[in-house]
């Protein structure tokens, strides 16, 4: 009773409590509505790709899907050149760009974040524990187009004369770099939910003659592997979306290659290059949203599978799965 009355809460106002919890479901409603309206403004300007007439004589969906023969006598390709005389707006070097740019950095930030949450969890002292986290933590704070500029001229310059490659901006340049970025997303999910994992799963398996790294490696890390996963989830889907990080370290080139030594183009990067000369209304301003919506929907989901995983860890953790 006496630390109650230390903080001597004021009587209820049955008003106040009213127009709080409108103020915070108004404003809950109004990012929601928001990000609704933005899909659809983005959508919207997609739609002439299926609908109109003019459009479609320059652009199809099977056009940006299959390979196509622009000049007589020459094999089919996918070829992504709007600008050019006959305009080619093949999808799938972007596609080809955007999934190696995302893969290097899956394999180089997986492993980093997924083994220093580990030893952050479950080896480092409270201390140790005080200043790893906050730092990796901070990285996420860093400006990406810090990190572009970081991979533009200290990165690149230091892989082409480490392995001699052709191109200095390519692929691996632009994944190491976007690796950085996703460190911390992964970290700190994965972190999070290895230090959810209750304290009595850890003392039953010492107390069966288990030593640290068996107690961490048997016990620990299965009952965090959906929040781990829900981590790389989302990392994955920072990595496809990040815009300025691949735009200053790829190179820019629409390459169909399976070399990730090559230039590549990705999806955000093209609509961060394009957009802004473009013709308004024009078939390329209507690919460029298309792109806009494809990558919408696919953070989106991504998002949304990453936040399923992290639920059912918490309702497994909590008992209420099997």
């Amino acid at each position: 009773m006496e630390q109650l009355d230390r903080f001597q809460f004021k009587p209820k106002s049955k008003l106040r409590e009213f127009l709080g919890e409108k103020f915070i479901a108004l404003n809950a409603y109004a990012a929601l509505i928001a990000i609704i309206l933005i899909f659809i403004f983005i959508f919207k300007e997609a739609i002439p790709i299926f609908a109109d007439k003019v459009t479609q004589e320059e652009v199809t969906i099977d056009r940006m899907i299959f390979k196509q023969a622009f000049y007589e006598d020459e094999d089919p390709k996918f070829i992504w050149q709007p600008n050019s005389d006959i305009p080619k707006y093949s999808l799938m070097p972007l596609f080809i760009g955007t999934l190696k740019a995302a893969l290097v950095a899956m394999l180089f930030a997986v492993p980093l974040g997924v083994m220093a949450a580990i030893y952050t969890s479950e080896f480092a002292s409270k201390r140790t524990k005080e200043i790893i986290k906050p730092v990796i933590e901070l990285l996420a704070g860093i400006p990406s187009v810090v990190l572009g500029f970081f991979a533009l001229i200290v990165l690149a310059s230091f892989l082409q004369s480490a392995f001699g490659l052709t191109y200095r901006l390519n692929a691996l340049n632009a994944g190491l770099a976007l690796g950085i970025t996703i460190i911390p997303v992964i970290f700190t999910i994965a972190e999070d939910a290895m230090s959810a994992v209750p304290q009595s799963l850890r003392d039953a398996a010492i107390a069966l003659g288990a030593n640290p790294w068996q107690v961490s490696f048997t016990m620990v890390l299965p009952a965090a592997m959906p929040g781990i996963a829900a981590g790389i989830v989302l990392g994955f889907g920072r990595a496809i979306g990040e815009t300025m990080i691949v735009l200053m370290a790829s190179g820019n080139a629409a390459i169909s290659s399976t070399s990730f030594t090559d230039s590549i183009r990705t999806f955000s990067a093209t609509i961060a290059a394009e957009l802004a000369e473009v013709v308004f209304g024009s078939p390329h301003y209507s690919v460029l949203f298309l792109i806009g919506t494809l990558l919408f929907i696919f953070t989106f989901l991504t998002n949304l599978g990453g936040d399923i995983i992290l639920t059912k860890l918490r309702e497994r953790l909590q008992g209420k799965m099997s």
